[in-house]
Formats: C-alpha cells, sequence, structure tokens
C-alpha cells in the first residue's frame, strides 16, 4: 500500500485546487469553506526519469512507477480541537497520514475570502500548528489519568511510563510539536500508542501566484523564516498554474513550463519532496514484460524489500543480485553489467541502496 500525506491548511488556501491538480481525483474546490468534507484521497505516481533508462535497457514492454498517496482534508480552523468548523472529525483524519504538506496562502486575490480577513502565513501557520498541538495535549492528559490508577500499583515500569508522558506532555504544552522531542529507544511504543497528531513530519507548500514563480514573495519569505526554525522544507507552487499544466500532455506541459522559464513542475517537486520527507527509497526489477520502481524505508535490507513484491520472496530469500542504476545504464543493461563483474549478489544483510536494480532469488 502506498505511503499517504495529508495536505493540510485553512479554508480557501488551494489546498483542493493542489490536490486536484495531484491525482486528477476531481475534489470540488470551491470559494467557501469546509467544501470537502470527506478526505478525498488520491494516488500519484512519483516522477523518476531512472525508470524509463532501465526500461530501455531492459527492453520492458511496460513501465510501472511506483506511488506515493495524498488525502485533501478538509481546511481547520481556530478551534478545530474543540471541535469548531467539524475540527474533530479533520483532525481524526491527519491521525491517518504518515507526513503532512500545510499549504499556506501566499498570494493576494480579493476574489477569495481568507477566513481570518487577510493573508497572514505567519498567524496561518500557528493557527494550525496550536490546534495540532491541543489535540495531542489533550490525549496526553487523558492518558496521565488511565497512567497514574495503575503507576498506584507500585510498578517501576509503570511509573516510568507515566514520567515519560508528562515530560512529554511539558514539551508540548509549552507550545513545541512532538517531532522535536528528545526520545528515548525504550519510550518509542509508548510514543507510539498515543497516535499524536504534532509528531508527523511537516512539508511546508507555499502556495502563490504564477506571477511569483519561482522565487516567491513576502509572504513565502516569512514561510522559509518558520521552517527553517524547524528545518523543515518549503516548497513555492502555484496551484492555479498547476491545475492548468495537469489539463495538458505532456509535450505541451513541457512546452509551457520551458516558456515560463521553469525546469520543473511545481507539482514534481512537492511529490520528491514528500517522497524525502517519508525516508523513502527506490529500487528497481526490470525485465522483458515490465520494469518497475518500487518503494521501501531507507535502510531497508534485501528481505523485506523482496517482500514489497510479494510475502513469498521475503518468506523464502536466498540471494539478491544488485546492479547499482549507474552501473545499469554504464554498461547498457544487466547483460553488460554482469560481464564487467559489476553484478553483485547480496545476502540477508544487505541494505538496499536507492537506484538499485535488483533481481530476487528465493525457495517457494
Amino acid at each position: 500500500m502506498p505511503l499517504r500525506c495529508g495536505i493540510v491548511g485553512l479554508p480557501n488556501v488551494g489546498k483542493s485546487t493542489l490536490f486536484n491538480a495531484l491525482s486528477n481525483a476531481g475534489a470540488e474546490s470551491a470559494n467557501y469553506p469546509f467544501c470537502t468534507i470527506e478526505p478525498n484521497v488520491g494516488v500519484v505516481a512519483v516522477p523518476d526519469p531512472r525508470l524509463r533508462e532501465v526500461g530501455r535497457l531492459a527492453g520492458s514492454a511496460k513501465m510501472t512507477p511506483t506511488t506515493i498517496e495524498f488525502v485533501d482534508i478538509a481546511g481547520l480552523v481556530a478551534g478545530a480541537s474543540k471541535g469548531e468548523g467539524l475540527g474533530n472529525q479533520f483532525l481524526g483524519h491527519i491521525r491517518e497520514v504518515e507526513a503532512i504538506v500545510h499549504v499556506v496562502r501566499c498570494f493576494e486575490d480579493p476574489g477569495v475570502v481568507h477566513v481570518s480577513g487577510k493573508v497572514d502565513p505567519e498567524r496561518d501557520i500557528e493557527i494550525i500548528e496550536t490546534e495540532l498541538l491541543l489535540k495531542d495535549l489533550d490525549s496526553l492528559e487523558k492518558r496521565i489519568d488511565r497512567t497514574m490508577k495503575t503507576a498506584k500499583s507500585g510498578d517501576k515500569r509503570t511509573r516510568d511510563e507515566l514520567a515519560f508522558y508528562e515530560r512529554l506532555r511539558d514539551h508540548v504544552g509549552d507550545g513545541r510539536p512532538v517531532r522535536h522531542f528528545t526520545l528515548r529507544d525504550e519510550e518509542l511504543p509508548w510514543l507510539e500508542s498515543l497516535f499524536l497528531l504534532s509528531v508527523k513530519p511537516v512539508l511546508y507548500a507555499a502556495n502563490v501566484g504564477e506571477s511569483d514563480l519561482p522565487d516567491g514573495n513576502g509572504h513565502v519569505d516569512v514561510v522559509r523564516a518558520i521552517a527553517a526554525t524547524e528545518n523543515a522544507v518549503v516548497i513555492v507552487v502555484s496551484a492555479e498554474l498547476e491545475a492548468q499544466l495537469a489539463e495538458l500532455e505532456s509535450d505541451e506541459r513541457s512546452a509551457f513550463l520551458q516558456d515560463l522559464g521553469l525546469e520543473e513542475a511545481g507539482l514534481d517537486r512537492l511529490v520528491h519532496a514528500a517522497y524525502r520527507l517519508l525516508d523513502l527509497e527506490t529500487f528497481f526489477t526490470a525485465g522483458p514484460k515490465e520494469a518497475r520502481a518500487w518503494t521501501i524505508h531507507r535502510g531497508t535490507r534485501a528481505p523485506q524489500a523482496a517482500g514489497e513484491i510479494h510475502t513469498d520472496f521475503e518468506k523464502g530469500f536466498i540471494r539478491a543480485e544488485t546492479i547499482a542504476f549507474d552501473d545499469f545504464v554504464r554498461c547498457g543493461g544487466e547483460a553488460g553489467a554482469r560481464a564487467a563483474g559489476l553484478m553483485r549478489s547480496e545476502g540477508k544483510e544487505y541494505l538496499v541502496a536507492d537506484g538499485d536494480v535488483m533481481l530476487f532469488r528465493f525457495n517457494v
């Protein structure tokens, strides 16, 4: 199953327009709050020119990219953690994603109502972040109340667990997201059991008008300054322009981007940034029928990578015949790499590298 990124932000910042461009899934987009009630889900191909090269050299009849999933979550407003604007429902949807794409309005347009009256990226970011923190604080207080009752028994592990929750509550209470909390290895299971919102990594998508591409404007500079304090990435994108590009054929799209002086569509940069945010890598398999890209987390071992293709591959794993992508291209494909001694036989402890072209050997 593809991993999920949730697209969040205040109403009318361009979330659904961006989602439509990403997935062509037809999410309703309108100039009023809460036009998105149920989260819309779109599976998006990860652009990767390496796949074309692998497929070409392998003589593959079909090429299948790897994917990432985007969820368009309705606009949050101040008070969402207390149920304002259907907030509890929407905050629940955020729990189900692995990372957050926070769309921030950085364009001026009197024809598009701003829910807070005027464009102010710093205030908008603070509203969203505060609502996530307040919901997390509520979850922590409830967990502390329950754990206190069992901690009275004197069990050391339960007392340690309680101390962890209290330390985390104080961190969140100071207005700091969980993703910046210093965690000990033994505390990870306790953290994971909480399903907190502010633990999720964040990518900022600064939505600008077409005339402010590619570098942005003063509003984007504010977003960059905030992102710099938490080592986050900012992607400058024009959702309206991307929606137009999504309607074009590939050749037309390339020509349009060239006319605008842009090397790459904003959506491609956004997808790549989301992929990196989730700490993902790609490996390839290739044969006459199909060349395919597969998604794994960085640091995945060969048997688990094989399991992404089929569970039987992991269970019966023997070895992985592996060629680095650069070697695969330089040698003109598998036969050339094998002749040059660049096809390696890797065992169960091998950490798959991004771009590896792999053939798995296994027992049925």
